[in-house]
């Protein structure tokens, strides 16, 4: 079993729960290819009494044959009971349990459990009784539930309104790693890389730690991603498509909000969307909310604004990835990355990806500022569209109880950033049109976030403050 990176928290939450003594129901869920099962393997390892991992697209009778010959193993018999339906499986879970040392912890983990509740499976109704009737009755059960199709775990157990209705005794929810556990996981896993590498590897690939598994750290960063995203059969270009229908039941629906939200990096309203998408009412906000929890999209709030008025924007860089330039990629060409790194088209999205980093890193802004124990609210900000103000808007606005809006500019290079004098103007201007339009009596700060900073001259005085790149590696 290898190192664990970053999950301190959640090592000692499971830890305190195998040492509580009541019988305890924890569920562990977040997108795939988060590190769910690792977390849970490398915590308890040879601790468990009995572990369960349900297939994708399984008839009920398969899983069940599956789960006979998990029994096989754990109880150490020669034969796999046969079950004919999931009240039985429980019971022969039970006589097992039985068959233990009363004063020994019995740690029970299924895997992957929105895949066991196939239609007409009664899984989740064996599973309420066997919890109610017997576990919970019980002082010596670590019950551990996890899954990546993070709207099942939500609505079957967290928000279950029958049998289980507030039976879950914590809840893990694994997100992706911010830039200093992406750095860290790099560094252990031998990728000696700088920050500026380690951004532009994470504009690739989020925090996920299993995209990072893959690289490899005698290449470069450009050789890793012709390999991983552009050569013939390369590992993360079908990775979408399997992400999206492993998450989520009708994935075209997902699939098709996320496309539209990928063509405006501004955001897009709910209406929009829905126009875009022909989706609205229920249907859209369950798809929204889904994908929120999943953090694939993340709303902001308008600056004054109603919250009908909040925007949505793609909040997961891999996937900004994917249809910036996979989605639509035809070329042969196994080294695209390498030879088009430096292109026109790549130096945009590296923009805009690192302005939604920024955004995903606003507690480390704050930090910087020297605001993280003052109340804020962060929101995004747009003109009302009048032809003169050419669509201005701020995609980071933190308005602060002390009486101070920080209006946040974000710039990605490869140098120090110099303050044009055009530049300055345009800021100039921004700052009293939003001014004008919100009627703000509070006084407006430009903050300017970069990776290098900005160059000290004749323009720069506009700027009040400053965050750079190795501020948003703050744990």
């Amino acid at each position: 079993m290898g190192k664990i990176i970053a999950r301190i928290t959640e090592v000692e939450v499971l830890e305190r729960k195998y040492r509580s003594e009541k019988s305890e129901f924890v569920i562990v869920y977040g997108r795939r290819r988060i590190g769910k099962t690792f977390l849970v393997n490398h915590v308890f390892a040879d601790r468990f009494t009995f572990t369960y991992v349900g297939a994708r697209k399984q008839k009920p009778q398969k899983q069940l044959q599956r789960f006979a010959e998990q029994l096989k193993v754990y109880s150490g018999s020669t034969f796999a009971p046969t079950l004919s339906n999931w009240e039985e499986a429980f019971n022969q879970l039970r006589s097992l349990i039985e068959s233990k040392p009363r004063q020994q912890r019995k740690v029970i983990f299924f895997d992957e459990m929105p895949w066991i509740d196939t239609p007409r499976s009664a899984f989740v109704e064996a599973l309420e009784y066997f919890w109610n009737a017997w576990a919970a009755q019980r002082d010596d059960i670590l019950f551990i539930a996890c899954g990546s199709a993070t709207s099942w775990m939500v609505n079957k157990l967290i928000r279950n309104k029958g049998g289980l209705y507030n039976r879950i005794t914590e809840q893990i929810y694994l997100r992706p790693f911010k830039l200093a556990e992406c750095e860290q996981y790099l560094h252990a896993a031998g990728c000696q890389w700088d920050r500026y590498s380690v951004m532009q590897c994470y504009m690739a690939m989020g925090g996920v730690p299993f995209y990072m598994s893959l690289l490899d750290p005698t290449q470069s960063l450009a050789q890793n991603l012709d390999r991983l995203f552009f050569s013939k059969n390369a590992p993360m270009r079908e990775e979408f498509d399997e992400l999206f229908l492993a998450l989520f039941n009708q994935a075209d629906k997902y699939i098709s909000v996320v496309s539209a939200l990928s063509e405006h990096r501004e955001g897009m309203l709910r209406a929009e969307i829905a126009q875009k998408t022909k989706l609205s009412g229920g249907a859209l906000t369950l798809v929204l909310d889904n994908l929120e929890r999943c953090d694939f999209v993340e709303s902001y709030s308008r600056f004054k604004s109603s919250v009908r008025n909040k925007l949505y924007r793609i909040s997961d860089p891999y996937t900004l990835f994917y249809f910036k330039f996979l989605s639509k990629n035809n070329s042969k060409d196994e080294h695209w990355w390498s030879n088009n790194m430096n292109s026109h088209s790549v130096e945009s999205w590296q923009g805009f990806s690192f302005e939604t980093i920024c955004m995903m890193h606003l507690n480390q802004i704050k930090q910087k500022l020297g605001i993280s124990g003052i109340a804020t609210s962060a929101s995004s900000w747009r003109t009302l569209g009048k032809p003169y103000t050419s669509g201005a808007q701020v995609d980071l606005v933190i308005d602060r109880s002390d009486r101070v809006i920080n209006l946040c500019e974000m710039k990605f290079s490869v140098e120090p950033y110099t303050i044009s004098k055009s530049y300055e103007e345009l800021l100039r201007n921004r700052m009293a049109l939003f001014r004008a339009e919100t009627h703000t009596r509070k006084s407006l700060s430009i903050t300017m976030v970069t990776t290098y900073g900005i160059v000290r001259g004749l323009h720069s005085g506009i700027v009040q403050s400053e965050v750079v790149m190795d501020d948003l590696f703050r744990e």
